[in-house]
């Protein structure tokens, strides 16, 4: 059986903890789909059209990696692309909790879906998408928490 992960995520925007984390989960799996979650109570800064063009040109020369786009639950997300992991990448003790409530969630309603936690290097426990807006909301410096790719497209977009 092939190992087919999906990393759920708003990825608004991706950051190096993103790539962290990916990077580092890419020797565990055979198949890393990053599945780009639509949620009606999150207003993204970024479209998903432009998300997705991110996450495509930084892996574009990795054949183990997909982006997509998906509505409603991750577990069914997980049951279209064939995945029998989710990854999820953890920052603090309270990241934990909340995560460990979604696993415990998502094994309830498929108990055949495992979900993997893997903590962000130190240097990137502060870069978090919420912050990163906040700052160009407020024209502040982001580019040391963002890919290269994002930082030249957000930079065309100013």
């Amino acid at each position: 059986m092939k190992r087919i992960c999906l990393f759920p995520g708003t990825f608004d925007p991706l950051t190096l903890g993103h790539t962290d984390i990916i990077d580092r989960a890419l020797p565990l799996f055979d198949k890393l789909v990053i599945g780009i979650g639509r949620n009606s109570n999150k207003k993204p800064m970024f479209s998903e059209k432009q998300r997705l063009k991110w996450l495509k040109e930084i892996y574009k020369n990795n054949p183990k990696v997909a982006a997509i786009a998906y509505d409603g639950l991750t577990v069914d997300c997980c049951r279209k692309v064939g995945a029998n992991f989710i990854l999820r990448g953890i920052r603090y003790v309270n990241d934990f909790e909340y995560e460990k409530a979604i696993a415990d969630m998502n094994r309830s309603i498929e108990p055949e879906i495992e979900t993997i936690f893997l903590t962000c290097l130190p240097q990137f426990t502060s870069v978090a998408s919420t912050l990163v807006r906040d700052v160009l909301r407020n024209g502040g410096d982001v580019s040391q928490f963002l890919p290269d790719v994002v930082k030249r497209s957000i930079g065309k977009m100013k």
